[in-house]
């Protein structure tokens, strides 16, 4: 069932757990994520970076996959469409091409641009029943070509963004996208705090860069009002080892191991473990 991500978000805030956004890239990925949040009644968010809507032809071929996808294999846990770190024209293609959900990132803007792009898409969304995300504070690393430096949002700026009536809110507190260096100084749980102060208790909070970031972390991120988090780096990571590992072993040679159905098999279900995993961490797991 493709939702906007308002209630599953709400009801996630006030239940103290978190929905899970996992970017898909192609038609295994979205398989993988939306059956093993069926099968683990879970509700989840099905991210598309401005790069993967691009690879995989356009955003209207990917929420007709999506949409297809959802009848064909009998999903009835929520799901959100969700474009990730969206641009202010992204958003609006995304919007006419049928996403359920949306990110604008005007992190990279003067605060007053941020508040006036963000409050223009926000009567959009509101007007047709769709979510959306603003950010305040860049989240480091980089992400298909997004490339943030990893500042800590001011709490009197997310506090702005948040009156102007978004969803949820993406504040940088130290998380970066991709893997994390060994001399990372971790998530600045105090930054986090006045931020939850600042926007009150109501407001959803985004987690970017969900991969490699340690449970007590993510579990604490939670307690303070964190209610979306995303996963990419992990589900391509599992991916890429479970295909090398089939590639490595000779199966692409047996038989018709070559077969993009079997050659491809071993990341989906790669992809499907780390996944489940992560839903039995942020705690969504029966929860749609």
């Amino acid at each position: 069932m493709l939702t906007s991500a308002k209630e599953m978000l709400n009801k996630a805030r006030e239940g103290k757990y978190a929905v899970g956004q996992f970017n898909i890239n192609n038609l295994e990925w979205t398989k993988a994520v939306l059956l093993t949040a069926q099968e683990n009644n879970s509700p989840v968010i099905l991210g598309v970076s401005e790069g993967a809507g691009k690879y995989m032809t356009g955003y209207k071929t990917v929420a007709a996959m999506v949409k297809a996808m959802i009848e064909e294999l009998n999903i009835t846990v929520p799901v959100a469409l969700h474009l990730d770190h969206g641009s202010y024209e992204g958003a609006k293609k995304c919007i006419e091409a049928g996403f359920s959900s949306i990110m604008f990132d005007g992190s990279h803007y003067p605060i007053a641009e941020n508040i006036e792009k963000t409050k223009e898409l926000v009567a959009i969304t509101n007007a047709k029943g769709l979510s959306l995300e603003a950010e305040v504070g860049s989240i480091g690393g980089e992400e298909d070509g997004v490339v943030g430096k990893g500042e800590v949002a001011d709490a009197n700026e997310c506090k702005q963004i948040a009156e102007l009536g978004v969803t949820m809110l993406a504040a940088g507190i130290g998380n970066i996208h991709g893997k994390y260096p060994a001399n990372w100084a971790g998530l600045d749980f105090d930054a986090l705090a006045k931020i939850e102060e600042a926007v009150g208790t109501e407001m959803p909070l985004v987690l970017h860069g969900g991969t490699g970031i340690p449970e007590d972390m993510i579990k604490k991120a939670i307690s303070l009002g964190v209610a979306k988090i995303n996963v990419n780096t992990e589900c391509q990571l599992s991916f890429q080892e479970a295909t090398r590992k089939y590639i490595e072993a000779g199966k692409d040679l047996e038989g018709k191991g070559f077969d993009p159905r079997k050659l491809l098999a071993p990341g989906f279900e790669a992809i499907k473990a780390t996944v489940k995993e992560k839903m039995e961490l942020f705690g969504s797991v029966n929860k749609a």
